[in-house]
């Protein structure tokens, strides 16, 4: 196969999924041209101005503004706004010649056959032979769209369907069309991944392809369920959200961010086109569903769907919900059940599903007759749409957001208990899994030699699931590869010298236990290995220290043993950074307070792109009291250079803590100064971090790792500089900006950074810093504010301002 590299893309149709494709594109450094229509109207604004249909400004209004729209939409689809200079913009009459210059053409136009073919003719004109040239149709057939194209077009030519928004949802589907090469396939497979940061999965030209045609059957499913049952929406999303390890939108939620018209085109296009399949009167719309659409109620982009946002009397928001058998609105009512409460001590949720089942109430009812019809479901689904059962999985957590496909689930609670429950609500499964049962094989999928295998229904045995090679998936190896464990880690050797320290406490807090556990992973790896990851994976590297203890501890006035704890702390953070070999961290999603200051004092972090980061200690009352205070004044003092303004360099590390700024990407934790140019580094695909993490710990290991020698020319500016702190944090509490008590977390922060009330600037050491950053820490949490703080962040999750 000849070498192809993507230095250019055009992207044709600008709308939300074509916006946001381009800015994904333009995210991994990929120069891109965005292409729409021409206005056929002059607006208010432009006919005041004087312009004409002829200016380039109107002649590009159209892209201009949908481009702008997303970039400033929120979440964000571009991971740093200077990325946005990538993309180009241009009108499909003016520009449509530079696509001869591109090496892939995506198109993103309105879903009609008629309009796509008259774009692809035009297409076919300009571009150069050999072209990549695909379609993101979430529900066109692949071969309708490439009728009557040159033979080159054909065979460069496929789907690939990117799920919105482009940046976060990790599906990336590829739909062969009857022409298209194997080469242009596998490339497009492993483009996606290593690349796009992507779940690759190649899929049958079939209507909705695979991500799609389950998970609205899941929804259609729960539409019809929901009245049977006697449910209202509140209960269908308490059970179909985070306990089943879905996002917290859950089904309705979902259904209103989605739009409740983009969920009936696609269910009615399955309808419409697969009269074949045994679940078809299931994609027919519940009366329900005709209603809210006859009155517009589509969800967040009309104001109302399953859910409405209401201003009360006293001009506080309430968020209503509508009643599906009156079809009115009414106050939302809470939703609980008794199985669900059997699992609240259950944190894995693979292991909750045994549970639900089991449940003797409408709960378990629902759950049994819910799971029995996606198994059956999906079980027909092969080979129809794929014929690899695995890739139904993939499509479901890369599509979707569900933390387990439902072959995974099916494992969990049991092949033969599925089969069970399927009986009982009359559900019939493929022949394939009753064979599979019948070979020997009691499991969908296992784990050998840390890789994932899955039943091949052809050749009836357990086959390596492909692609796994560049990735390590702790999930495979912790049994057979694990050193050491307790309640708060596991240390895992991933081989050729290298170590893996793997956080297992709740929301990977960090407290005593997963301390002790990463000392002992330096002792292990200073006295055997060559290098240690600091890595897992989990939804978020850690929230940061256990607030928990740091509060009965200060609540009981433990001082001592609050002093000792946060040294504890302390000095974790600088073994981490003076041990005799590299240690690498591998941060990802949420990366708060203690989980960044892990980060700022390894020799290397290799940061997922999707990384939250920041030290956000403020928003409990405190300053950072893991090294975090010291590491900013320390990385501002080697800023300092000649001529600079030295003081400006501080304050910017300074405002960095004060105003508890958190990166919305890896790339942002660079302009925070939490990661440094030239010495981290980011990958794309998170499924590649650890692997990625460890092959950087064995090249610093290799390469001659010298342990660093321990600093003590830490320049800080003394009086110079706390004196324009403190006058600062004076006027901005007396503008009300900040409370009383945010200014005096913030003079001890002030005083730290600036080290202290030293007559002229003077260097010191790491040590010197870090003891006062502990007193301000420790004199912090003797506030009465402090503790209101970290008791309403225990309860509620969310920040204080008192």
């Amino acid at each position: 196969m000849s070498k192809r590299i993507i230095n250019k893309v055009a992207v044709i149709g600008s709308g939300i999924m074509g916006s946001g494709i381009a800015c994904h594109f333009a995210n991994i450094g990929v120069e891109v041209l965005l292409l729409d229509i021409v206005p056929r109207d002059l607006t208010d604004a432009e006919k005041a101005k004087g312009l004409t249909l002829e200016d380039k400004v109107v002649r590009n209004r159209l892209v201009n503004t949908s481009l702008q729209t997303a970039l400033k939409s929120k979440p964000s689809p571009i991971y740093h706004q200077s990325f946005a200079s990538r993309i180009s913009t241009g009108n499909l009459e003016d520009d449509i010649t530079k696509v001869a210059d591109v090496d892939w053409i995506i198109e993103v136009v309105v879903e009609r056959l008629d309009i796509k073919k008259k774009v692809f003719e035009n297409l076919d004109k300009h571009r150069k032979p050999g072209t990549l040239i695909t379609s993101n149709t979430s529900g066109i057939p692949i071969k309708f769209m490439s009728e009557g194209r040159s033979d080159d077009f054909q065979a460069h030519f496929c789907g690939t369907h990117f799920f919105n928004p482009a940046r976060y949802l990790k599906l990336f589907e590829i739909i062969p069309g009857p022409k298209t090469s194997q080469d242009v396939l596998d490339f497009l497979n492993g483009y996606g991944e290593q690349f796009l940061g992507k779940t690759s999965v190649i899929a049958k030209d079939t209507p909705a392809f695979i991500g799609n045609r389950i998970g609205i059957f899941g929804i259609q499913s729960l539409f019809h369920q929901v009245k049977d049952l006697g449910l209202t929406i509140e209960e269908v999303d308490k059970l179909t959200g985070p306990v089943i390890g879905r996002p917290k939108s859950a089904t309705f939620r979902t259904v209103d961010v989605v739009g409740l018209d983009t969920l009936v085109h696609v269910a009615n296009g399955i309808y419409d086109n697969c009269p074949d399949d045994e679940a078809h009167d299931l994609f027919k719309l519940p009366d329900f569903i005709n209603t809210m659409m006859e009155n517009k109620w589509l969800g967040s982009k009309t104001g109302q769907g399953f859910y409405k946002k209401v201003k009360g009397d006293n001009g506080k928001s309430e968020i209503l919900s509508l009643d599906l058998d009156t079809l009115e609105y009414r106050s939302k009512k809470s939703a609980k059940f008794a199985t669900l409460e059997l699992t609240k001590s259950v944190d894995k949720v693979i292991n909750r599903f045994p549970i639900l089942v089991g449940g003797k109430d409408k709960a378990g009812d629902f759950y049994r007759k819910n799971f029995a019809a996606m198994f059956a479901y999906v079980s027909h689904r092969v080979p129809e749409i794929t014929d690899e059962f695995y890739k139904i999985d993939d499509a479901m957590k890369a599509g979707f957001g569900w933390e387990h496909g439902p072959f995974q689930i099916w494992d969990a609670i049991g092949v033969e208990k599925g089969l069970e429950i399927m009986k009982a609500e009359g559900k019939e499964p493929a022949s394939w899994v009753t064979e599979m049962l019948a070979s020997g094989s009691k499991s969908f999928y296992t784990v050998k030699d840390g890789a994932s295998y899955f039943y091949d229904i052809p050749s009836k045995t357990q086959t390596k699931v492909p692609g796994q090679d560049a990735f390590i998936i702790l999930d495979n190896i912790r049994k057979s590869k694990e050193v050491f464990k307790n309640s708060g880690v596991v240390i895992e050797d991933l081989g050729d010298g290298i170590l893996n320290c793997e956080f297992q406490s709740k929301m990977n807090t960090i407290g005593g236990d997963v301390l002790a556990g990463l000392n002992k992973a330096v002792d292990l790896a200073e006295k055997d290995f060559q290098g240690l990851v600091i890595g897992n994976q989990a939804a978020n590297f850690s929230v940061g220290a256990n607030i928990g203890m740091i509060f009965m501890m200060a609540v009981e006035q433990e001082y001592d043993e609050l002093n000792m704890a946060i040294k504890y702390f302390q000095d974790t953070m600088m073994r981490m950074r003076y041990s005799s070999i590299p240690t690498v961290a591998a941060p990802h999603g949420m990366t708060l307070g203690g989980g960044c200051e892990l980060s700022l004092h390894a020799d290397k972090v290799v940061a997922a792109a999707e990384t939250y980061i920041g030290l956000v200690e403020f928003g409990v009352g405190v300053i950072p009291g893991g090294g975090g205070s010291k590491e900013m004044a320390l990385r501002a003092s080697d800023l300092f250079h000649k001529g600079d303004v030295k003081l400006n360099v501080l304050q910017e590390y300074f405002l960095t803590i004060g105003m508890a700024k958190v990166s919305t990407s890896a790339y942002e934790a660079f302009d925070l100064g939490v990661l440094q140019k030239g010495k981290d580094v980011v990958v794309v695909n998170k499924d590649r971090q650890i692997a990625t993490a460890k092959a950087y710990a064995k090249l610093m290991a290799e390469q001659g790792y010298t342990q660093p020698i321990k600093r003590k020319d830490v320049k800080v500016l003394g009086k110079q500089a706390l004196g324009m702190f403190l006058v600062g944090t004076d006027s901005m509490e007396a503008s009300n900006y900040i409370s009383e008590h945010d200014q005096k977390i913030a003079n001890k922060l002030a005083y730290v950074m600036a080290g202290g009330d030293l007559s002229e600037p003077t260097a010191v050491s790491e040590q010197y810093l870090l003891d006062l950053e502990r007193e301000a820490f420790l004199s912090l949490c003797t506030e009465r504010k402090t503790l209101e703080r970290i008791q309403h962040m225990l309860k509620t999750g969310k920040p204080l301002r008192n």
